[in-house]
């Protein structure tokens, strides 16, 4: 394949410019549309890779935790290096729930990480370079991830492993040119105020052209990652949340509510809430046990957090352990959509985190764990009876597996066209219809759209699902 080596073209750089290019790469899943592999291959690829890594987690008891001990005056979990991330505790309330009060170990990580996708055109077709990375918490170990994903702490190298891999086109200036860059947040359930910088750059440099150079790199084009977001836990968090800060192609649709009135329901949602967090001592955090294997809520519901040892060829690093927060259960994350004058519109809904910096985002219409009590959001039935054509994607995907294990969610768009039904078209006020696009220039601003919700958001500009 041949590639151009000048410099990208200025005429690209506008907003037109750029949609039209990521236009034509989500049309491109093939040798015959552009691409530079199938995505037959890719998958190959991916499996052959988990083969050659040989990844081993096995679950340990605290005590065996390598450089990890839990403080004799606060209780709190912290590394000796005092960098990475703390185990601290979180006492939540929130006012306009009577008697919600309730206490948890949250993860304090206040490093700003970077999520990096390095862009380049080959004949024409925008590709992304995306690397086979290895987390502790996948459950299949390696999975598609952007080509930097690293926390301040991997990149400086506090870990006294290798360096990490092309990060010089997203730390140098002037290395690459930026085509979407923006502070993201992270789970507002797990993470305190928790941010990375999303951020796609692009190069005319020649790189990762020998696969036999680079094992751990493909360059795929964005309707192949489309394609692979169709199976299950193969694409990882990090690669959704960077592919959601792209703009969409398209262009401006009609839609119910303006921009200015979107913008106005988020901000009224967020100076309604009365939602307070206070970091507190995890030795203080009421109703939660810790034995030699984990801490626990007494009911042993919501999550626990727990320690691991890993082995793993690939990475900066050979060997460690850490602890990870492990959810008691699988989660759903669902958009509703259906069409207003012939345009999509999605049911979005203005959810309150107690980690979040602003206390609101935009999220899916319901994001929820099933727990034993079988309480279920509003519109969660919508979605439990969703069946056939009206199910337009579902597919498992998981959390971010350097700090998560196990965590998994199935993800849904559902249609409601069709269903007469009074309160889907006059929502509770913590409700909106908005377009994809309203909710991409929402994302493309940072922190106002949950990362539940940006997973989604990358489905559809990728090509996975349609809503047409």
């Amino acid at each position: 394949m041949r590639c151009d080596s000048s410099r990208p073209q200025d005429t690209e750089a506008g907003p037109d410019g750029l949609e039209a290019r990521i236009a034509r790469s989500v049309a491109a899943t093939g040798p015959a549309t552009g691409a530079r592999s199938t995505t037959e291959e890719i998958v190959a690829w991916l499996t052959e890779r988990r083969r050659v890594h040989g990844t081993r987690i096995r679950r340990i008891p605290f005590a065996e935790l390598d450089g990890w001990s839990f403080q004799e005056d606060t209780g709190n979990l912290v590394h000796r290096s005092g960098r990475f991330f703390t185990v601290e505790g979180l006492r939540v309330h929130d006012a306009d729930r009577a008697g919600d009060l309730w206490q948890q170990p949250v993860m304090m990580q206040p490093e700003v990480g970077v999520l990096g996708l390095l862009a380049r055109e080959f004949d024409g077709v925008l590709h992304f370079l995306a690397q086979a990375k290895m987390e502790p918490g996948n459950r299949d170990g390696i999975q598609l991830s952007p080509t930097v994903q690293a926390t301040r702490s991997n990149y400086q190298r506090v870990h006294g492993g290798s360096g990490v891999r092309f990060l010089e086109f997203f730390t140098e200036p002037g290395r690459a040119r930026p085509l979407t860059d923006t502070l993201q947040s992270e789970h507002g359930e797990w993470f305190l105020y928790k941010s990375n910088r999303n951020i796609v750059v692009e190069t005319a440099e020649e790189v990762a052209e020998d696969p036999a150079a680079e094992p751990d790199f493909r360059w795929l084009t964005l309707g192949q990652i489309g394609e692979l977001l169709r199976l299950d836990n193969v694409v990882n968090m990090d690669t959704r949340t960077v592919l959601a800060c792209l703009p969409a192609s398209g262009g401006p649709r009609p839609a119910r509510h303006t921009d200015a009135e979107v913008s106005s329901w988020l901000g009224d949602a967020r100076a309604r809430s009365r939602l307070r967090a206070e970091p507190v001592q995890l030795a203080r955090v009421r109703g939660w046990l810790r034995d030699e294997q984990a801490i626990r809520h007494c009911d042993d519901r919501h999550f626990r957090v727990v320690a691991v040892a890993v082995e793993a060829e690939g990475r900066e690093v050979g060997s460690w352990t850490q602890p990870l927060f492990e959810p008691c259960g699988p989660g759903v994350s669902a958009f509703l959509f259906r069409h207003f004058d012939g345009v999509p519109h999605l049911l979005a809904h203005a959810r309150a985190e107690a980690g979040l910096s602003q206390a609101v985002e935009v999220g899916p219409t319901v994001c929820y764990t099933p727990d034993d009590r079988g309480r279920l959001p509003v519109y969660a039935d919508f979605v439990r009876a969703a069946e056939g054509s009206r199910v337009r994607y579902a597919t498992v995907l998981s959390e971010e597996g350097g700090r998560f294990l196990y965590a998994e969610n199935d993800c849904l768009l559902v249609s409601l066209d069709g269903v007469d039904d009074s309160d889907l078209l006059s929502p509770p006020p913590d409700h909106l219809w908005i377009t994809p696009g309203q909710l991409g220039a929402l994302t493309g601003r940072g922190h106002q759209v949950t990362v539940q919700a940006r997973t989604l958001l990358a489905v559809l500009n990728s090509g996975a699902a349609s809503l047409s």
